[in-house]
């Protein structure tokens, strides 16, 4: 869900890997052999702590991928792209694509592409998880912006773009 996803995508774009988009995605992406169950809060390594609370509510919980999991036949399984048939089978209703500018939010309903969450925007400002609401066309959906603080160092990215080349990200 987006709500819970891009917060930590973005904390650990700009905490974790200090705004280095390669690191991010050999992490996320190739160091995976199949796919992520769930991104958890190792992703929040070097994040302050305040922002950590904010975004956990004090919890803590790994990072846990697919590799160690058999297919029903008692196989492995195996990498796959994802393609609207694989989506459907999996379940699958959001796609989250690493680019150079932000992350690119595909939802169920618009699986072509969607809309871009910038790599400055503040991890603690709170999505929509409407798949609707998710529209490629629309700005992404935000339900609640954090408060004013003193604004915290991230990393200059230039402005989110559609032609930029892609790092594709766990699909949920």
């Amino acid at each position: 869900m987006p709500s819970h996803q891009i917060p930590l995508l973005l904390a650990a774009f700009r905490y974790r890997f200090r705004g280095n988009l390669d690191a991010m995605s050999r992490h996320l992406v190739d160091n995976v052999a199949i796919a992520w169950d769930e991104l958890g809060t190792d992703l929040l390594d070097g994040a302050p702590p305040a922002l950590i609370a904010a975004l956990t509510g004090g919890d803590q919980w790994p990072s846990l991928t697919l590799d160690d999991l058999l297919t029903p036949d008692g196989s492995p399984p195996v990498r796959m792209t994802v393609t609207d048939d694989t989506a459907d089978a999996q379940d699958m209703q959001w796609g989250y694509v690493l680019h150079p500018q932000g992350i690119e939010v595909i939802s169920v309903l618009h699986q072509d592409f969607g809309p871009g969450v910038k790599w400055s925007t503040d991890p603690r400002t709170v999505f929509s998880d409407n798949p609707a609401q998710w529209d490629p066309m629309a700005p992404p959906p935000i339900l609640r912006t954090p408060p004013t603080i003193a604004p915290q160092a991230a990393p200059a990215v230039p402005a989110l773009a559609r032609s930029s080349p892609a790092h594709p990200a766990a699909r949920r």
